[in-house]
């Protein structure tokens, strides 16, 4: 197997972790943690692991003090708020709802660079924004006329605001991910988040109930914390290096995929007619305002919540 085969297969395990880990989070929250509990384990047991990685293999590890303010600000917009929103909201709707919701970034990417960077507005752009507006509104407002009402209106925004926060994070990290390597920008954007999280949920996690837990929470947590964290960022990486971000970004499109169906096997969601339209709503927004468009190193990272 070469090398560019081996990349694809990493990439394309690192969105089945993405995707999949919704269903994984939606059984541990609110069941036997709360979500900011699970955000302290995700984030503590990561950063222990991206740190230990380094202490096998060395290497510089020092950041310029100049870059310490924008270090902070993608640790507090690219983990901190990112991760706390997206648990949360995926403990109050249902996985489809997230991972559809969730592409939401490229689309909130874009209002950015037109708002703030000048970014010229095509009229792709245009299209393409106001379908993937109009894709989670008929998620978030005809959800009366779902087969499954395991979502409510607060847990969608939230996930909305969790992939605007994302999208803050990927329209500001771009100067530090062209100084540093992709995983050191991972490793202290990491430990600078969880100056922001690990206080403030610390409560939580001391009310974690470890006493209900069986085989089926501790798979769950090892997933997210392992699988859809530190292995599923580590994977993403090593496919930028090997294949390109372009390439990488495109496979994004893969975790909804994936999340549908974990969760309509594991968790016995429906397919529904307004899911379906919603996701056609939304994936054309995301193809036309990504359209022509060459994808930026971070941009192709987007997909990691």
């Amino acid at each position: 197997m070469n090398t560019k085969t081996k990349a694809h297969i990493a990439v394309l395990i690192a969105n089945f972790f993405f995707g999949s880990c919704i269903v994984a989070v939606k059984h541990l929250t609110p069941s036997v943690m709360q979500p900011l509990a699970l955000n302290f384990l995700r984030l503590s047991g990561a950063l222990f692991l991206f740190w230990f990685m380094f202490l096998l293999k060395p290497v510089k590890a020092s950041i310029q003090k100049k870059d310490i303010p924008l270090f902070l600000i993608c640790g507090l917009t690219g983990v901190a708020i990112n991760q706390i929103l997206f648990v949360k909201g995926a403990s109050l709707t249902s996985p489809v709802h997230t991972s559809l919701l969730s592409l939401v970034t490229p689309i909130a990417l874009t209002i950015i660079a037109i708002t703030f960077f000048k970014e010229k507005l095509s009229l792709n752009k245009l299209f393409g924004l106001l379908c993937g507006i109009s894709g989670a509104a008929i998620l978030i407002l005809l959800k009366n006329y779902d087969t499954n009402k395991d979502s409510s209106m607060l847990g969608d925004l939230f996930v909305i605001l969790n992939a605007t926060s994302y999208a803050t994070y990927l329209a500001l990290v771009k100067p530090l991910m062209e100084n540093y390597k992709a995983v050191h920008v991972t490793r202290w954007v990491f430990l600078f988040a969880s100056v922001f999280v690990l206080p403030i949920a610390w409560n939580d996690f001391k009310q974690i109930q470890w006493q209900l837990f069986n085989w089926t929470h501790w798979l769950s947590l090892t997933f997210v914390v392992l699988g859809a964290t530190f292995i599923a960022y580590l994977f993403i990486v090593y496919g930028i290096a090997k294949l390109g971000a372009s390439i990488v970004g495109s496979y994004v499109y893969t975790q909804p995929v994936f999340a549908t169906a974990t969760a309509m096997i594991l968790y016995g969601e429906k397919l529904s007619t307004v899911k379906i339209i919603a996701a056609f709503f939304i994936f054309g927004g995301v193809y036309l305002v990504n359209y022509k468009k060459k994808l930026s190193e971070p941009e192709a990272m987007e997909s990691m919540d």
